[in-house]
């Protein structure tokens, strides 16, 4: 009797050791797994966002304002097309010691513009770039799209009228379906430091040339 309880005691042992033993390589292994994985979307989740912030841009400069609308923004890249200007023929040195500038030297015929016409989504990204994925933040599941806002804000003494966006991608889109608690405290840490829990470029409280928290 005495030896089976002692082989119980043994084997109760030694399942506790393994059982301690597997905790601690999961308390060590976990966080570093799940921040292996955040890195990795977190690279195509950004890929995404300048994507964005390219086609953004090239709305503002031709219609004059950003849109909040992904919709819009999409059509407008499958759609739009971008003005291209061919140059050929350079000032010499010896013009430019004359001061001949580049408008007088079209007039004359010694340099040549060309205007041309290409789609935007060519011009912007590749003509076999998947545009109606612009829109999906990468890992979500179910998809969700990203955040779009945009304002108009005063700054400075002057009172200068600066129209401003923010694109957002929070972690709970992309990093939903890894460990639980690690997103919760990675979501709690950064609210701690008044941060974004995601990734964003602009901001609508204030112009910061549309840079983004990753930078």
């Amino acid at each position: 009797m005495n030896n089976v309880m002692n082989y119980l005691l043994k084997a109760l042992l030694i399942a506790s050791a393994v059982v301690l033993a597997w905790m601690s390589y999961q308390s060590v292994m976990t966080p570093i797994e799940f921040n292996e994985t955040r890195e990795f979307r977190e690279k195509q989740v950004v890929a995404r966002l300048i994507d964005i912030r390219t086609a953004e841009t090239e709305y503002r400069n031709l219609t004059g304002d950003y849109t909040a609308s992904l919709d819009t923004l999409i059509n407008w890249v499958k759609t739009e097309n971008a003005k291209i200007v061919l140059k050929e023929g350079v000032l010499t040195d010896k013009q430019l010691e004359e001061g001949m500038t580049e408008k007088e030297a079209v007039k004359l015929g010694l340099i040549k513009r060309d205007t041309t016409y290409v789609p935007m989504i060519e011009s912007l990204f590749g003509k076999d770039y998947p545009i109606d994925s612009l829109r999906y933040i990468p890992f979500s599941s179910p998809r969700q799209e990203f955040e779009l806002e945009k304002a108009e804000i005063v700054t400075g003494s002057a009172g200068i009228k600066v129209k401003v966006m923010c694109a957002k991608a929070p972690y709970s889109a992309y990093l939903s379906d890894l460990n639980k608690q690690e997103l919760i405290n990675l979501t709690e840490t950064t609210e701690k430091l008044e941060k974004y829990p995601g990734l964003k470029f602009g901001d609508v409280e204030e112009a910061n040339n549309n840079a983004g928290n990753w930078e």
